[in-house]
């Protein structure tokens, strides 16, 4: 690995050192901060027939990409008159607010013409006024480890962390010679460019393997595992026929269905050391699992007196808020005895109360795309969408004898392990190739490697 001739110290402890012939400085002197959106009701985004519409990037655009995509913006009504902040090509933009501090601050670039272009409010822009910085390196720069590590320690939140502004202006940054800005930009473009190609193709591998996963569900939990069978119209246009001697009944007349958490402050999730803490099954345990993990429960404080309800072994939980209709009512079940458990407030549970339904199964049959289409049509909402919890307990389904209801799980189990497998292993490769990435931006823009 090629180094610099000389290098002097950084006055940072997980960085050291850098170039001699580099600038040290901060980012509030190199540029100027500023706001989004200000003053913005649900009615006034993408509204197709208001006349005053404009153009905004979107939070999402921002996560997803380091250069701005123009594909995905979105629209907001702006007022000729009013007091907004436009963004300009080069302006650099910055995530203030995140649920981990992986993403917290993360910041991408426009590099295009646009003309009138606002910025969403969960985001600050920043224009350099420095002719010595090259905007598409500093944007390198911060996406690098040291910047992460920085803004980390700088974060502050609960249920979201947020980055304070004052503490983004005083981040130090570290500027090489103009012409050795730009041939550091040409080179992390090439190679994070041949990168994240091979990230895409393993993410698209990784979705062809998921619709695999899914297509096998709901096949087996609709038709059974016996090709010859009898069947009869499911009364259901995307199901089709089910076997003849399977029941068609609504999920709430075979079980209950309750509610998590309620009460709760940020406080009562913050007490580390409190004698009444207890565990609860947080949102993302039940996005990300089909059975529930006990490794993932956090803690909150549940006082003796208190009357909340508390989960049981094969009880099943539904996602009833989602920001796209694929995880709306996204559901997992719980098959170990885990003592006294709760569940948090943006969930329901579902308590299965006929022994002749293997909760398990309906855990299945609730996964496929058949109950996916039924819980996407009766979702509401504009931000997020909500699940109004009759409309769930109206889904209908379609119930097999016990005895058939546990093959079809013996059977779903099983397959369905060795796709998670395969897809376990993609995930990793992209954890390689996305820590490698890393490192390769981190090693260039902070002169650990010369490029040449």
């Amino acid at each position: 690995m090629d180094r610099y001739g000389s290098y002097q110290d950084s006055g940072i402890d997980w960085m050291k050192e850098f170039p001699t012939n580099w600038e040290k400085s901060r980012i509030r002197m190199v540029g100027d901060l500023y706001g989004g959106l200000t003053g913005k009701k649900g009615g006034d985004f993408n509204d197709e027939n208001n006349f005053s519409n404009k153009p905004f990037i979107p939070f999402t655009n921002i996560f997803n990409n380091t250069y701005i995509s123009k594909d995905h913006f979105q629209y907001v009504n702006v007022e000729d008159g009013e007091n907004q902040n436009r963004v300009l090509k080069n302006d650099l933009f910055f995530l203030m607010s995140s649920e981990d501090y992986e993403d917290l601050g993360k910041c991408s670039i426009l590099l295009e013409e646009v003309g009138e272009l606002y910025l969403n409010s969960f985001c600050k822009g920043f224009r350099i006024k420095d002719s010595k910085v090259y905007p598409l390196f500093l944007n390198y720069q911060l996406l690098g480890s040291l910047h992460k590590q920085m803004i980390s320690v700088e974060g502050n939140g609960f249920t979201r962390i947020n980055l304070r502004q004052d503490r983004l202006l005083e981040l130090p940054v570290f500027i090489p010679p103009f012409p050795e800005q730009q041939k550091i930009v040409s080179f992390l473009d090439s190679k994070i460019s041949l990168i994240n190609s091979l990230i895409e193709k393993t993410q698209q591998k990784i979705k062809l393997l998921k619709e695999k996963r899914t297509s096998l569900i709901n096949e087996v939990v609709t038709k059974g595992l016996n090709p010859n069978v009898e069947m009869k119209d499911s009364g259901v246009e995307w199901v089709g026929e089910i076997p003849s001697h399977w029941e068609k009944i609504s999920l709430g007349k075979l079980g209950v269905l309750y509610g998590g958490l309620t009460g709760k402050s940020g406080d009562d999730f913050r007490s580390d050391d409190h004698p009444s803490n207890k565990p609860f099954i947080p949102f993302t345990n039940i996005f990300n699992n089909t059975y529930i993990s006990k490794d993932h429960f956090q803690s909150v404080v549940v006082g003796d007196d208190e009357n909340q309800n508390r989960v049981e072994k094969f009880d099943l939980f539904f996602l009833m808020s989602s920001e796209d209709y694929d995880d709306l009512g996204k559901s997992s079940i719980l098959i170990e005895d885990v003592g006294e458990v709760y569940l948090n407030s943006f969930c329901k549970g579902f308590r299965v109360n006929r022994t002749d339904v293997y909760p398990l199964f309906l855990n299945y049959q609730l996964l496929g795309d058949t109950h996916k289409k039924l819980i996407s049509i009766e979702g509401n909402g504009f931000t997020r969408i909500n699940l109004r919890q009759d409309r769930l307990k109206e889904t209908p389904m379609f119930i097999p004898p016990l005895y058939e209801q546990q093959q079809i799980v013996s059977h779903l189990d099983e397959q369905t392990q060795l796709i998670d497998k395969t897809i376990s292993m993609e995930e990793k490769r992209i954890e390689l190739l996305q820590e490698y990435r890393q490192s390769l931006i981190s090693e260039v823009v902070t002169g650990k490697r010369k490029v040449v």
